[in-house]
């Protein structure tokens, strides 16, 4: 049940970005249109790390928390407390790229937990990402590094880090520097995944 309704709310999320920019032509209104219900839904993704954690789902603790930790930093610590970037094509593309890998991924799921899902969610659960994830890291990133004069101008997070030997400004850029190598983690293995789901729905093509 929870599934299809991240399902649903993620479309609607990726619906009121599209309009948006069909309507205005513009890549300025991303967060205007679905900031707010992103926010809502990053956070209550956070079950898809507790479910890891306890077995309920084979994915594991490191790599739900991982990208869980990632999207939440972006949306919620960076984009949600500074306007001068909520209106930035980065937010764009990182919202775009993340709304067409969840209405793919939790319907896969939902599928799956009700039966099997067809071969072509499948196919589009497990190759979609290959393009959409360095999108969305490229989206990530780029909105970091847009974002560091405005973190250092208002010493954002000043309250958590003042008892820590350094600011969330340089923070942020030691994260910029380590965040490909944290990222390529991740996508390795979706591409481990991908080579070992794939290849038994081409077994079981081959025995039929």
């Amino acid at each position: 049940m929870k599934r299809w309704w991240c399902s649903w709310r993620r479309a609607i999320s990726l619906t009121r970005i599209l309009s948006n920019f069909v309507t205005t032509k513009s890549f300025s209104g991303a967060y205007a249109s679905a900031g707010e219900l992103t926010c809502l839904l990053q956070i209550a993704a956070f079950l898809e790390v507790i479910h890891g954690a306890i077995g309920i789902v084979p994915s594991g603790l490191l790599f739900p928390l991982m990208q869980w930790g990632g999207r939440t930093h972006f949306i919620l610590v960076i984009v949600r407390p500074i306007n001068e970037v909520k209106e930035l094509p980065s937010v764009f593309v990182t919202l775009l790229a993340w709304g067409l890998i969840e209405v793919i991924r939790y319907p896969y799921y939902a599928l799956n937990c009700v039966g099997s899902s067809p071969s072509l969610i499948t196919y589009l659960r497990y190759t979609a990402f290959i393009v959409l994830y360095p999108l969305g890291l490229a989206g990530e990133m780029w909105l970091m590094y847009q974002a560091l004069p405005f973190i250092k101008m208002r010493n954002l997070h000043s309250d958590f880090f003042a008892g820590l030997p350094f600011t969330y400004y340089n923070f942020v850029r030691v994260l910029l520097l380590c965040y490909p190598f944290i990222w390529l983690k991740l996508y390795l293995h979706l591409l481990q995944q991908r080579k070992s789901k794939l290849g038994k729905q081409q077994k079981k093509k081959k025995k039929n």
